[in-house]
């Protein structure tokens, strides 16, 4: 699937490609099963200009190692692997600070067959994970796995705030509830508040009813406050999450979903003394200490719908309409 000038999700079009060259040495082929809908996917493909003519879209892909080159030893025919949103972001502190470098962005991305990549861009899947499952990791488990963890040094008896019912959300709620968290989930579905619970949430709140959740966290906690939260909503939501914040809490900025820019209570979050700091993904090291915490957890991620890779514009049609639970895969 490419996206044809001047973009836009109508300008999704399927076209034959030429077979990837036999990979040299350091690269590995691999046969892409499956892909997931990631809300930085739906904004390039979706938004006039933002791709340039030609390009094939998607972040995440997960497929079998069908040939290795000259001098790759961690990988061998027949494993099961899934690709790094920043490949060139192998481990350390280098972290980029823009898309030039993302498949399906800046370089041409995994809605497509096969491709040929220098087998450093990618990772060993979990184990017994299907492809569909283990195309969820490349962007929103890799995020929640960064805020909760990496950056936000989850332990257990932490509790953990988690937005709504995205992909990152729910990757988040239950990453905390396996290591031990208490988590606070919100939305404004009662029926999608019920599945909350059944995924672990322990308190779960309606932010359209509640509109003052931060206080509401605040009393749920005892007046201690939220450790970690996971804020994926931006300027409208940032607020409620600085008050729902104990003193020195980590507040992970994910997402933008209400906007780009907003005001900020910097004096509250001054005064709490609380750590606001942006997420993008992650490096590869990473995502190899992630595959191999989910191995130990033996959780699965929830997938509320898989299309096919000719249906790729009305699978992010289906993720525009907010209907979905988790992660929209789509199998190749």
């Amino acid at each position: 699937m490419t996206i044809k000038a001047p973009g836009g999700l109508g300008n999704l079009a399927a076209v034959e490609a030429a077979e990837p060259a036999a990979p040299g040495a350091g690269e590995i082929t691999v046969r892409i099963h499956a892909s997931s809908l990631n809300y930085h996917d739906y904004r390039v493909c979706a938004v006039e200009g933002a791709l340039p003519d030609g390009r094939i879209p998607m972040a995440d892909g997960a497929g079998v190692v069908e040939a290795v080159g000259d001098g790759v030893g961690e990988f061998s025919p027949g494993d099961s692997v899934v690709s790094c949103f920043f490949p060139d972001w192998q481990t350390g502190d280098d972290r980029p600070c823009d898309f030039s470098t993302t498949p399906g962005d800046g370089r041409d991305g995994y809605a497509r067959e096969r491709v040929t990549r220098p087998a450093t861009w990618f990772t060993h899947a979990p184990e017994g994970w299907s492809h569909e499952e283990a195309a969820t990791i490349t962007t929103a488990g890799l995020t929640a796995w960064r805020a909760l963890v990496v950056n936000g040094g989850l332990k257990a008896g932490d509790t953990v705030a988690v937005l709504g019912t995205g992909g990152v959300s729910i990757y988040a709620l239950q990453l905390a509830k396996a290591m031990g968290a208490t988590v606070i989930a919100t939305s404004s579905s009662d029926a999608k508040l019920g599945r909350l619970r059944e995924l672990g949430a322990d308190h779960v709140i309606n932010y359209r009813s509640t509109p003052g959740w931060g206080e509401e966290m605040q009393r749920l906690t005892g007046g201690r406050g939220v450790d970690i939260i996971v804020e994926v909503g931006g300027p409208e939501t940032l607020a409620q999450s600085i008050a729902a914040g104990r003193p020195g809490a980590h507040i992970a900025l994910i997402g933008v979903l209400t906007g780009r820019s907003g005001e900020i209570p910097t004096a509250l979050l001054m005064a709490r003394q609380q750590r606001l700091e942006g997420v993008i993904v992650g490096s590869r090291q990473h995502q190899l200490d992630f595959v191999r915490a989910l191995d130990a957890l033996k959780l699965r991620p929830v997938i509320d719908r898989t299309f096919q890779l000719g249906e790729l514009a009305e699978a992010f049609r289906h993720q525009e309409s907010g209907a979905h639970f988790g992660k929209i895969c789509v199998t190749v």
